[in-house]
């Protein structure tokens, strides 16, 4: 549709019923007071009640899964499998004969479930063939550890549950988790943060794609140990949320037992405002994200509050009722492309009559989203019906013209205060789909449902399935308990490594520059600069700044090298300390280091033309040069002298001697001419 006819249509739209969404849109985000995240503060936050908590998941550096032999850490393509096995998940009654209200929506969508299983990552016990094996020792007793050093009491016995999941990513339709420690903290810069407990649990599969009926799963990740921290909702601000789980991963990552990489460590961010519910962003992969994706859920719940109050002000919630009508296509001219090809499909069109709900499906929610999206994020998991999947009358781009709405009214005789929806999909999804709609039409008299929504790059967030409830859990006949003895913790308790804090306060003390202390968190290099200090008397500024800022800037400039260990740069250090070379050439000789780690560190100055030059040789340069300077200078001061023979001995000084003491000899030499 070109902009000319789209403004046309918005015109029209405007004369004939006085409204306008997208000026509905604008003047609903003001109302709500919604600001974007970097022009907030702690009283904008305040004013909505914000508070937020983190569930922090962490695979572990383990040889074998958690409750089998097959082996942890290997990864295959999605295109490289030995078999594929289909499966349609069913919910089962709780230890209280209920079910679990995810376990009803996964259920309703009537998903066929594919995994592609791999023999050499896969086994039996897998795909619920075979009973589970002992819990891995060595995971647990990591867990430990962490639990340790995140100040929880360990449970005297650990007892082993079953979480229901009914989304396909567990073939058994349950994940096998347990308590190893419970009330504990974690401190930031300006406060701490109280933990709840920290859990020990296999890990899921991998989606590989979800479309219509049909998800796919790869098995290569099942099973591997994992662990999961959880806070209690401490956070009044998103950065704070941001500070705590880099805190715990940083906390996870200095006993160099867990994973690194990507996927190894992943968080669900659970967010809520004053009056609203705990809304939990899963997967939310990268921990910078946390601020954005934090600040606009707690604004969405914000602006579904504010909407919940609008249709409380119009109707009651028990005498509200949507009425729905099914479409001839060919009474229409559409020409939106999707309901063109959706006609071309055969794909039923059903239009649905939304009483009082005008103003509402333009109603501001996060960035560049609004109530109609809430809708349909839920049409394409509840129902499976892809997007694009519906328009409605209050679009923010016209995509049905309004002659086609006001024929769409008459058919309903609806009143000024109603909106209309177009959707359009398989017949076997239309019941599904109707019964969608209203449902989520009626959470919003409620204001916020529980829900587990999916993280965008862009800050905001989807509809991914009900937040689960206690109903899920039950107990795992198939696995006894396990005893803890007071002495087999002492005897863990007795390796920790020091705490995350300390060594923050000890790189302060030793003066590394702040801007490198996530990069050392993050890839646990703290041991790598107190080995360096100890062992080779190195500063531990340089060092840090070393490892924070130079190999940082060569990991984001050289395609990843998996061959490559940090600890290289102690067999750096010492090997230009052994040849007395200044410590500044490590600079040079890094990239190659890193890009051929077995490569000798002679070759290396080889490759860089490196030569040895002695004091009395760099000396006796400084002459020629100050005579080479006065017939070519045109502004002959010392200074202009001083920095132009630097810059002729930058290069066979680098590595030679410190330049900072080669630019002294320099400044002793001229003044004694």
């Amino acid at each position: 549709m070109g902009k000319q006819q789209a403004e046309k249509q918005d015109n029209q739209r405007n004369r004939k019923n006085g409204f306008d969404p997208v000026t509905n849109y604008e003047e609903t985000k003001k109302q709500i007071g919604y600001i974007p995240r970097k022009q907030a503060n702690q009283a904008d936050y305040d004013r909505i009640g914000f508070m937020s908590g983190l569930e922090v998941h962490q695979q572990l550096l383990t040889e074998k899964k958690l409750f089998c032999n097959c082996p942890a850490g290997l990864y295959h393509d999605d295109d490289n499998y030995d078999a594929e096995l289909i499966r349609h998940m069913r919910p089962t009654l709780s230890e209280l004969g209920e079910y679990d209200g995810t376990a009803l929506m996964e259920f309703k969508t009537r998903k066929n479930i594919i995994y592609r299983v791999k023999h050499e990552t896969t086994c039996t016990y897998e795909v619920d063939d075979t009973p589970p094996f002992p819990m891995n020792r060595q995971a647990l007793e990591i867990a430990i550890e962490i639990s340790l050093l995140s100040k929880l009491n360990i449970v005297g016995e650990v007892h082993i549950t079953r979480k229901q999941y009914l989304d396909g990513s567990i073939p058994t339709g349950f994940q096998r988790t347990a308590i190893v420690g419970v009330e504990g903290e974690i401190p930031l810069k300006h406060k701490k943060v109280r933990l709840i407990q920290l859990s020990i649990e296999e890990d899921s599969c991998r989606e590989i794609s979800d479309i219509g009926h049909y998800r796919t799963y790869k098995t290569d990740r099942l099973g591997m140990p994992l662990i999961e921290t959880v806070t209690y909702p401490d956070c009044v601000n998103p950065n704070e949320v941001m500070e705590a789980c880099n805190y715990i991963r940083f906390l996870n990552r200095s006993t160099g037992k867990v994973r690194t990489g990507s996927g190894a460590g992943r968080q669900d961010v659970n967010v809520s405002c004053r009056g609203g519910h705990r809304v939990e962003i899963k997967g939310v992969s990268h921990t910078k994200w946390i601020p954005e994706l934090t600040h606009n859920e707690a604004f969405r719940q914000w602006a579904l509050l504010a909407i919940r109050d609008k249709l409380r002000s119009r109707t009651r919630r028990e005498e509200w009722k949507m009425t729905h009508r099914r479409i001839n296509w060919f009474e229409f001219q559409f020409q939106f492309s999707p309901l063109i090809e959706a006609r071309d499909k055969r794909y039923k069109i059903v239009a649905v009559n939304l009483p009082f709900f005008k103003g509402i499906l333009s109603h501001f929610t996060q960035p560049g989203q609004c109530f109609g999206n809430e809708i349909s994020d839920r049409l394409k998991v509840i129902a499976c019906i892809e997007k694009p999947n519906m328009t409605h009358s209050e679009s923010l781009v016209p995509e049905v013209d309004e002659e086609a709405w006001n024929k769409i009214r008459k058919l309903f005789e609806a009143g000024d205060e109603d909106a209309q929806i177009l959707f359009w999909g398989p017949e076997d999804d239309i019941a599904t789909a109707l019964e969608t709609i209203e449902e989520r039409c009626l959470m919003a008299f409620d204001g916020v449902p529980p829900e587990t929504r999916k993280s965008l790059p862009d800050g905001t967030t989807i509809f991914e399935r009900v937040l689960p409830g206690a109903d899920r859990m039950y107990p795992d006949t198939d696995s006894a308990p396990i005893p803890l003895t007071e002495e087999y913790i002492e005897h863990i308790r007795q390796r920790l490594p020091g705490e995350v804090i300390e060594r923050y306060h000890q790189l302060r003390e030793w003066n590394v520059p702040e801007d490198t202390y996530t990069y050392i968190f993050k890839r646990n290099l703290y041991p790598l600069i107190e080995k360096i200090k100890n062992q080779l008397g190195i500063d531990a500024r340089f060092t840090g700044s070393f490892v924070g800022h130079t190999l940082r800037h060569i990991e984001g400039k050289y395609p990843t090298n998996p061959h490559f260990s940090p600890e290289r740069i102690f067999d750096l250090f010492q090997y230009l300390k052994e040849q007395n070379l200044d410590l500044r050439l490590a600079r040079k000789m890094l990239p190659e280091v890193y890009n051929h780690p077995g490569m000798d560190f002679e070759s290396v100055l080889t490759i860089l033309k490196f030569k040895r030059n002695s004091r009395e040789e760099l000396v006796g340069k400084i002459d020629f040069l100050s005579k080479k300077f006065d017939e070519i200078a045109l502004k002959n001061s010392f200074e202009n002298k001083v920095n132009w023979i630097m810059g002729r001995l930058h290069h066979v000084g680098l590595g030679n001697i410190s330049l900072s003491e080669l630019r002294h000899i320099v400044e002793q030499v001229l003044k004694a001419k």
